[in-house]
Parts: C-alpha cells; structure tokens; sequence
C-alpha cells in the first residue's frame, strides 16, 4: 500500500490560493448585497451555481465509484449543513451589518475553536508557540474590531460573524480527516449540493428571507452587471476556494490550515478596498501584521512534521495537480 508524503510547502501554497480565492467572497456578496439581494439569496445562488461548476470533473475524478460518495454521505451531510450553508450564511449575514474585513475577522476567530477542540477530544494540547499564535491572533482580532468607532459595529454583527466562526471550525476539522475516500474535488461537489437543498429547503419553508436584486452592482467604481459577482462568487469563492481549501488541510492538517488561512483576512482587505472603496486603516495593518506572527509561531511550533508518511489506499490517494 503506496503512501503519500506531505509537503508542506505544496499544503502551504493550496492553502494561500484558497485563502485568496475565499477573500473574493466577502466583496462579492457585499456589492450584491447593496443593490438588493438578501444575504440567503447571495448564499443560496453562490452554493448552487459553484455545486453545477464542480458536477463534471467530480464525476470525471469519481470514474463511476459512486459507493465512495455512499461511504462519504455521513461526512458530506456534516460539511454541506455546517461548513457550506451555515457558516456562509452567517458570514453574509455579518458582511450585512459590519465591514467585510470585521467579519472576516470574526469567523476566523474559530481557529481557537480548532484547537479547543483537539485539545478536548484528542488530548493534543497546544505547546507554547502555538499558545503564542493564539495569542497574536487575538491581539490582531482587537485591533482590527478598534480601527471603527464602537458606535459602527452592530451587536447583530459581532452574533453572526460568530456563528460563521463555529461553522469555520467545523469546516477545518471536518477537511483535515484525510481517511476520508472522497478526492477534494468530489468533497466539495457533495458538499454543494447539501448546502444547496438545505438552503432550498430554507427558503421554500419560509425560514430565511430569499430576494434577488435588480440592476448592476459597483465594483472599482465601475457599473457592471450583477452576473460578474455571481459567477466570481460561485467559480473563484466557491468551486475554487472550496476544492484548494479542502485540498490544504488533508496535507496540513486542520491547526495548521486554519491559520494559515487566516491571509484570507488580508486578502480580503485587499479586495474590499480595491473593489468596495473599504480602505484599511493603520491599526488593521497592524492586525494584519500579527495576523502573519500567529502563523508564523504556529509553523514553527512544528505542527507537520515534514516528510510525515500517510498511509492511504491506492485508488484512494490524491495527489494535487
């Protein structure tokens, strides 16, 4: 039985591309969300269109062994409902109320929830460096939420960017299991259409307000037509983000990944600045900045060990590329 080495350096960049196509997401939403469209509705077409996106090469990648997806389904059923539909549409939610670069900030908060909760279940208790990471991040979490005044941040917010941390959590923990059959790509696919029908069932139900604006949306001061959002938040934040991502945290591992993915806060302030005129002020640079620390201290905490064999069944292993 063959095995796989991992790579951080491979891990490493899967995880930078995702970070940066997740930070699309945060823009998007955000000049949909201006011109109309309910937070379930970006939600909900974002989910759908990435689902239809990712249907061909899944079923090229799967090549017929659909009992793969049957072994899967409980997994698929966990990330559709908390790492698809209720992390996003708590996080489009908070992109309603405050900054997107506030909300950002907020969900990855959940990277505390990542390594609580391998402490709790898995004894893995964090060493000092990775306490030190932590730390910084929390220090680069109030800096940022300080850059505005108190009066600009709504309490209905801070709950929902909250409840995205929890269902970011969830989304890491869930990716790094790497016994799991299913390759990135089919991951994802599955993990689409779940979050789809849920968020179907949700709307048809009359449980979440579903409305799609009209006319064109604002993007780097130009007027273009609601489409463009669409598909970038559906191909980039979406069928991309979502494939690389899962991808990243079977070579990383699920406290490593989460923190690097914390550049998804950086590339997101890039983008809301770029296309939504959000200009970063000087204490959100700062956070940024220890953002970079706290992965910095949690990689050199060693937290994969290079060269690490992982045992994997020949028609199950997956090798990026």
């Amino acid at each position: 039985m063959p095995s796989i080495t991992r790579t951080p350096g491979v891990g490493a960049g899967l995880a930078v591309a995702s970070s940066a196509a997740f930070g699309t997401s945060g823009a998007f939403g955000s000049s949909l969300i201006r011109v109309g469209w309910s937070p379930a509705a970006a939600v909900t077409v974002r989910v759908a269109v990435a689902a239809a996106v990712l249907a061909v090469p899944s079923v090229i990648q799967l090549r017929g062994r659909w009992h793969l997806v049957v072994r899967s389904l409980p997994a698929l059923l966990a990330f559709g409902l908390v790492a698809v539909a209720a992390c996003q549409l708590c996080y489009f939610n908070a992109v309603a109320h405050v900054s997107v670069s506030v909300a950002l900030l907020l969900e990855y908060s959940g990277i505390l929830l990542v390594v609580a909760w391998f402490w709790i279940t898995r004894g893995q208790r964090p060493r000092r460096l990775t306490f030190a990471g932590a730390a910084a991040t929390l220090v680069g979490l109030v800096l940022v939420l300080h850059l505005t005044a108190a009066r600009h941040i709504e309490p209905a917010g801070v709950l929902w960017g909250l409840g995205a941390a929890a269902g970011l959590a969830c989304y890491f923990v869930l990716c790094a299991r790497t016994e799991e059959v299913l390759p990135p790509i089919a991951m994802a696919w599955g993990g689409m259409v779940v979050g789809a029908v849920t968020l179907g069932l949700l709307d048809a139900l009359g449980l979440a307000r579903f409305h799609v604006g009209g006319g064109s949306v604002t993007l780097a001061g130009h007027h273009l037509s609601w489409l463009v959002p669409v598909l970038g938040l559906a191909v980039v934040a979406g069928a991309v983000a979502y494939a690389t991502g899962i991808g990243a945290t079977r070579w990383l591992g699920a406290t490593l990944a989460s923190f690097v993915g914390l550049t998804e806060v950086l590339f997101a302030a890039v983008f809301a600045w770029l296309l939504l005129s959000q200009r970063p002020g000087p204490l959100q640079a700062l956070g940024g900045v220890f953002v970079l620390c706290g992965i910095a201290l949690v990689r050199m905490d060693g937290a994969v060990p290079r060269g690490e064999p992982v045992r994997a069944e020949p028609e199950l292993a997956y090798v990026p590329g």
